[in-house]
């Protein structure tokens, strides 16, 4: 089941995502008395988690698991995710705990932790050409590890390269870690955040394009609850396919 949000800017988005994330939470602390939350990264998660530290959440109540990282990236380099994280969110807010992407040895220890219980809430991000988490195109659909280690895509690195993480598309890691699609598919509840103009195109093919490995986030509509936020550039393609066929 999909329901679509959109704002007039991304600040309101962020507000609007994080009060969902939030309510979330508190509704599973209730009924299991802690929970278990995903966390994106990126440029258009900025607002989101801005507001979110705000929100009244028991978090020590609440753990937190790291989507994906690059594969040798020293943790305090400016583009580590790692890095991103305990600046945005974990040195903000007193979590039960949190579980980074260390690197490949982590990837043993935070599979089981997973298999144990999975996430209650996972904050999936949608990349400019249609990934999510680094699941890029083609996405594999069937792998039932937790996490794995992928190549990244040539317009997965331009991206990075265009959030201003690194200054030229050398420098961005051809690896990473990331958390499979069938491990984000067992949320209990997705997501996403999505501002900006630069994601319109895969917003347009991610809403009216059959689920296809060649847009992985089209997958997400077959999740029974994806919380889908755009603000009107990210929305702007898909508002005119909607207009035009009114």
């Amino acid at each position: 089941m999909i329901r679509i949000t959109i704002a007039d800017t991304a600040h309101e988005l962020g507000r609007n995502a994080a009060e969902c994330i939030a309510a979330l939470l508190r509704d599973t602390i209730r009924e299991k008395g802690s929970a278990r939350i995903i966390l994106s990264t990126g440029q258009s998660q900025f607002e989101t988690l801005e507001n979110l530290v705000e929100e009244d959440v028991d978090w020590s109540k609440v753990e937190m698991f790291h989507l994906d990282e690059y594969l040798d990236l020293d943790a305090n380099h400016p583009a580590s995710f790692r890095r991103y994280l305990r600046e945005r969110f974990v040195s903000k807010v007193n979590l039960k705990a949190a579980y980074f992407v260390t690197g490949e040895d982590a990837i043993a220890s935070l599979s089981v932790l997973l298999r144990e219980r999975a996430a209650d809430v996972g904050v999936i991000g949608i990349g400019e050409n249609g990934h999510i988490a680094f699941n890029d195109p083609p996405a594999d659909f069937d792998c039932n590890e937790c996490y794995k280690i992928v190549t990244l895509d040539q317009r997965c690195r331009e991206q990075q390269v265009g959030e201003g993480w690194f200054k030229t598309i050398g420098e961005v890691p051809e690896r990473a870690i990331t958390m499979t699609v069938k491990e984000i598919m067992r949320s209990k509840h997705i997501v996403s955040a999505v501002p900006h103009g630069v994601k319109s195109e895969a917003v347009l093919r991610t809403i009216t394009e059959p689920v296809s490995q060649s847009v992985p986030a089209t997958i997400l509509k077959t999740h029974p609850d994806w919380n889908l936020f755009l603000d009107r550039d990210s929305a702007n393609l898909l508002l005119g396919v909607s207009n035009s066929t009114c």
